[in-house]
């Protein structure tokens, strides 16, 4: 019904800068809230950045200052801009969006399938 697909990520020297996006497609109504998450080697899922379709954001701390995340909700995009990057942001980022499908009844999370950020030192 849905489909994510990022790009982006790659490997770059720390104090550098990658831009991330994401693209839904698919038979999608209405898309409320976009996020990126990451989860680095042997640690837990977490939550860096989302943005409400009224450009509502939200940052976790470790990252405020140095990420911005936005969004195209004419093109079902959604982007993150990582700037002077380091070792502790090494890790698979993951694209959510909270899609309320056409025909459907009610707001479902879809999540892309990752791309590898690696900052080296």
């Amino acid at each position: 019904q849905v489909q994510l697909v990022e790009s982006g990520g790659g490997l770059v020297q720390a104090g550098g800068s990658l831009r991330l996006s994401c693209a839904a497609s698919g038979n999608i109504f209405s898309i409320n809230t976009m996020g990126w998450y990451r989860q680095a080697p042997g640690k837990q899922r977490e939550l860096v950045a989302t943005i409400t379709s009224g450009g509502s954001t939200n940052y976790a701390d470790s990252v405020k200052g140095r990420f911005t995340i936005s969004r195209d909700n004419a093109k079902n995009t959604v982007d993150l801009q990582m700037n002077s990057l380091n070792s502790e942001d090494t890790g698979v980022y993951f694209c959510k969006t909270e899609v309320w499908v056409s025909g459907g009844r009610a707001w479902y999370n879809y999540w892309g399938q990752g791309t590898q950020v690696t900052v080296s030192s």
